[in-house]
């Protein structure tokens, strides 16, 4: 009888440590799309304000080419990390996959900052077109 009572409380002790497993791979994953999802959103922000920029001379170049590189390296990074969990997080201890989430949230809090400012000079770039757009004399 006792055996029986180790060999279940191992069982389900094993059953734990695979859910437990399982759930941060799943939040490794959840991670990785929120990312991505940010690190795309900035760059859509960015070709909008490079678009308005480069609509009106007389706005300045905000470096369009050297914020496209850094979000294309964090998406090539993402990408990287995205195979290291398609290839091992099944085999990985659980820090491995604390590490390799602390990672990815902390990029995504360096990130969150960017995002609101991007935001507010988009915002910014709309109200000077409208105002430029409002001084311009009707063509004809």
């Amino acid at each position: 009888m006792a055996l029986l009572l180790t060999l279940a409380l191992h069982s389900w002790r094993r059953g734990r440590r695979h859910d437990r497993h399982a759930l941060k791979i799943h939040h490794l994953l959840a991670l990785a799309d929120q990312l991505e999802a940010d690190l795309r959103h900035c760059r859509s922000g960015l070709l909008q304000a490079h678009a308005v920029m480069s609509s009106n001379p007389d706005l300045p170049d905000a470096g369009e080419a050297h914020a496209r590189q850094a979000i294309d390296a964090g998406l090539r990074a993402l990408l990287g990390q995205r195979i290291w969990i398609r290839d091992r997080a099944a085999q990985a201890s659980v820090e491995e996959l604390d590490r390799a989430a602390a990672a990815m949230t902390a990029t995504r809090d360096r990130l969150e900052p960017l995002l609101r400012e991007l935001g507010a000079a988009q915002g910014e770039l709309d109200r000077a077109m409208q105002a430029q757009i409002r001084r311009e004399p009707p063509a004809g």
